[in-house]
């Protein structure tokens, strides 16, 4: 009987997503692309299943997916969907009744921003919509600079180029909250995928005015914002900057060279492969600046013209990678954890400089990233706070601050994953500002005969030689994310008493805030005798359980040996 029971609802289940299947193949779809792959897959019960079997679910990160057709993957219909939910939550919020959009460089990123502009206008719903592909923090300023309800910005981030997907904002500029997210999905699931979305062509909803441009005024107002918090402005008019970017094809070229360009940083050689949008990021197949690849042409750019620094940001622009060129002429990657120590160190001592430094001065930063940090903050006398890692928490940090009528003490706030924000003028990291600064922070040290690099080891001689490192191991498929929650069951089950012959002190569990003092996590933090911490975390965006590790050596041999026995002995835990 219970097998009976148990074969009945597989076929249940099977005879629901291969309904779902039949109706899409036999709908007269909008897009030519998705019949074809509908066709060629017939038959196949595994691709069918991995389309059609489960949803993207919406959450506080919006929606995130492969393109294709079905309802696990990127498309028209999945973006009506989720837009008619978010329209319903919109239509309860009062206020302005308009939603700012923006997009990047990816496939079908103007096609989803266009899509989700004409369910907007359908559902009586003002838009302000750029252009022109423009980065995150464009999105984010545009949000508050309109009084908007909500944002949506089309992208996914530095995935592979097969990937699209939905981030959506609150009122304050901010990625939505976790009740606002509830709201939407409940409200998308009671939306049909292919019929439940009011919709309008793009084009009548500009001809009957509920769609509008974003103004010159608020590109101009967002890099005034920007360029406002330089710590030492007009350095950079005299320095002689030598410049290497690429916006690895994605929608920094224009918000970063014009910030450059305005504060007076004109020697910029753009990697020519990677100047223009190109949503099949032919030139790295991962378009993520944090890994080599992708700044590998750069770097061989900057080789061969003496450049004093070169400079990535993702395709969304909101994350920044550089190398930095070395006493001896060679040129270093530098990590999320090692920029972020640096801006830090910069903004305090040139702001305590300049007497531009506010009182009570607040940082934030996530807590899976450098504890060198809290060392800076402390010798600066500056508050450093700690949130949970996505950048929504430093933004969430800065709303308290604007609450309490205290919103400027907020100086700087970043995340080890190359993500910084100085200033209020958004809540999302920003790799516009990102830009500006490390390049004024090369300028000055050049200025006085230094460089970044130097400035680092001195860092390093100060405080102690920290070392972190991001590992990463990949559970893809439907059964990924079983497979990542059963390791976080494991390692809440039976807690681990050592990794590699060092002792676990204490154990940092993020599933219960009454201990933490912050929102409920999937994380957990393991501090180990001497020093070491080692954190586990399952990605929000990807089927990925990520180990963070910070060691401190007295050199940088000792702190890399210390990483590589943690990590060896966390590979059987997480294989």
């Amino acid at each position: 009987m219970i097998l009976h029971r148990f074969l009945l609802n597989i076929s249940g289940e099977k005879n629901m997503y291969l309904d779902d299947y039949r109706r899409w193949l036999s709908a007269d779809l909008e897009d030519a692309d998705l019949k074809p792959e509908l066709a060629k897959i017939e038959g196949n019960d595994d691709e069918i299943k991995d389309r059609f079997a489960v949803a993207l679910k919406f959450g506080t990160a919006g929606l995130r997916g492969v393109l294709g057709a079905g309802t696990n993957r990127m498309n028209i219909y999945v973006v009506r969907q989720a837009t008619q939910g978010l329209a319903n939550w919109v239509k309860t919020q009062g206020g302005s009744q308009t939603v700012a959009i923006s997009y990047d460089s990816r496939l079908k990123s103007d096609i989803f921003a266009k899509t989700a502009a004409g369910v907007l206008a359908a559902n009586g719903i003002k838009v302000r919509i750029y252009d022109a592909l423009m980065p995150v923090p464009a999105l984010s300023f545009a949000t508050r600079y309109y009084g908007c309800n909500a944002g949506i910005m089309v992208t996914a981030s530095h995935n592979p180029a097969k990937y699209n997907g939905y981030k959506a904002y609150g009122p304050d500029g901010c990625q939505m909250t976790d009740d606002a997210a509830a709201i939407v999905y409940d409200e998308i699931q009671k939306t049909d995928v292919l019929t439940g979305a009011k919709y309008i062509s793009f084009a009548e909803g500009v001809e009957n005015g509920m769609i509008r441009f974003v103004g010159d005024d608020c590109k101009k107002a967002f890099y005034s914002a920007i360029e406002d918090r330089q710590v030492r402005p007009g350095l950079c008019r005299t320095a002689g900057l030598k410049l290497v970017y690429s916006p690895l094809n994605g929608s920094g070229l224009v918000p970063v060279t014009t910030v450059l360009n305005d504060i007076g940083i004109s020697d910029i050689t753009i990697v020519p492969e990677q100047e223009y949008p190109n949503g099949y990021f032919t030139t790295c197949s991962y378009p993520n600046p944090e890994i080599f690849a992708a700044l590998e042409l750069g770097l061989n750019l900057a080789k061969e013209t003496g450049a004093d620094l070169m400079l990535a940001t993702d395709p969304d622009a909101d994350r920044v990678g550089i190398a930095m060129k070395c006493p001896d002429g060679s040129y270093e990657l530098v990590s999320g954890n090692e920029m972020g120590a640096l801006l830090l160190d910069y903004i305090c001592a040139g702001r305590i400089e300049k007497g531009t430094m506010p009182k009570n001065p607040v940082a934030v930063k996530s807590i899976v990233s450098t504890p060198l940090a809290d060392a800076i903050a402390e010798h600066y006398g500056v508050e450093m706070r700690s949130v949970l890692t996505g950048f929504k928490w430093i933004g969430d940090q800065i709303a308290g601050l604007e609450a309490a009528g205290e919103v400027d003490r907020f100086i700087f706030g970043f995340e080890e994953s190359y993500g910084y924000l100085a200033g209020p003028y958004v809540r999302d990291k920003d790799a516009v500002i990102g830009s500006m600064l490390i390049c004024e922070m090369a300028a000055y040290y050049r200025s006085i005969g230094s460089s970044i690099k130097q400035r680092l080891e001195e860092i390093y001689a100060q405080y102690g030689r920290y070392l972190n490192k991001v590992d990463s191991f990949e559970f893809p498929g439907l059964t990924g994310m079983d497979r990542m929650n059963g390791i976080m069951q494991g390692l809440r089950e039976h807690p681990p008493v050592e990794f590699a012959g060092c002792r676990v002190v204490k154990t940092t569990d993020y599933m219960k805030p009454e201990e933490t003092g912050l929102p409920s996590a999937n994380v957990l933090i393991y501090a180990l005798e001497g020093g070491a911490t080692v954190v586990v975390r399952p990605s929000g965006t990807e089927p990925k359980i990520k180990t963070y590790f910070t060691t401190l050596g007295k050199d940088l041999a000792e702190a890399q040996a210390q990483k590589d026995k943690l990590a060896e002995a966390l590979k059987p835990i997480l294989a």
